[in-house]
């Protein structure tokens, strides 16, 4: 190749690279670069939920002067719960539980603004018996009480007949507490055990089924038809002789 031809070369190359840079310039303002979009979902923190009652209420572990007044009201009306010492234990709540039962609300054992309501009024339950000494179970509200000629001495809770279908021995039986009217005619100052269960310190009044202690006693009914109370409850029965034998059992 000559000189010229050289020269000729170098021209067209460079007004070609000179086309090209014009064109891209042209070009490239049609083809947006290429983008990534990338959507952040932010975090988000759900509190627990919480069941427990405000610090003012007074539940189950509660102690102080306040639980002192309350355990106090609640012996004034009759609710047995034992010596009243501060502190917000089972007997306690077995008391506040017979006290919401007889108001009608709700069984939970916290002492909050309607439980206080009821236990400012007064609110106990009616027995039915009007004369003589009489242990009174009412099924629809599950209370047990000590009644001596129509005036109500003590409430206790008490968990009755559940009401459910269950099998022992090969027998199907329906969970339910016999009705009507009975007396105490067997003791036993200790233990029993039977295919039900464990029966503490029981008053039996109907065939099998007795006024016993038990360590789980539910403000609603659960038993296969005895009449359950607190073991606390049982032990006091027993020491203070609250239900001889002979003593009349009603039951409705």
């Amino acid at each position: 190749m000559g000189p010229v031809t050289s020269v000729v070369v170098v021209v067209l190359t460079a007004q070609l690279l000179a086309a090209c840079a014009a064109t891209a310039r042209r070009v490239a303002p049609l083809i947006p670069p290429s983008t990534t979009t990338t959507t952040t979902t932010p975090m988000t923190t759900t509190a627990p939920t919480t069941t427990a009652p405000p610090s003012s209420y007074l539940s189950l572990g509660s102690s102080g002067p306040a639980v002192l007044a309350l355990q106090q009201r609640l012996t004034a009306l009759g609710y047995w719960l034992g010596t009243p010492n501060a502190t917000f234990g089972d007997a306690t709540q077995q008391a506040v539980y017979a006290l919401q039962k007889a108001a009608g609300i709700e069984r939970d054992s916290i002492v909050g603004p309607i439980t206080e309501a009821a236990l400012t009024k007064g609110v106990v339950p009616v027995p039915n018996s009007t004369s003589g000494y009489v242990i009174e179970v009412d099924l629809e509200d599950d209370l047990l009480m000590i009644v001596d000629n129509g005036r109500l001495e003590y409430t206790l809770n008490t968990s009755t007949g559940g009401g459910y279908w269950y099998t022992s021995d090969g027998v199907t039986a329906l969970a339910e507490t016999p009705t009507g009217h009975f007396s105490i005619y067997r003791e036993v100052d200790g233990m029993v055990v039977d295919p039900l269960g464990e029966l503490w310190r029981p008053k039996f009044f109907d065939e099998g089924f007795a006024i016993h202690g038990d360590s789980y006693v539910p403000p609603q009914p659960v038993s296969h038809g005895c009449v359950r109370i607190s073991d606390e409850a049982i032990d006091w029965v027993w020491a203070n002789d609250i239900m001889p034998i002979g003593t009349a059992v009603w039951i409705y």
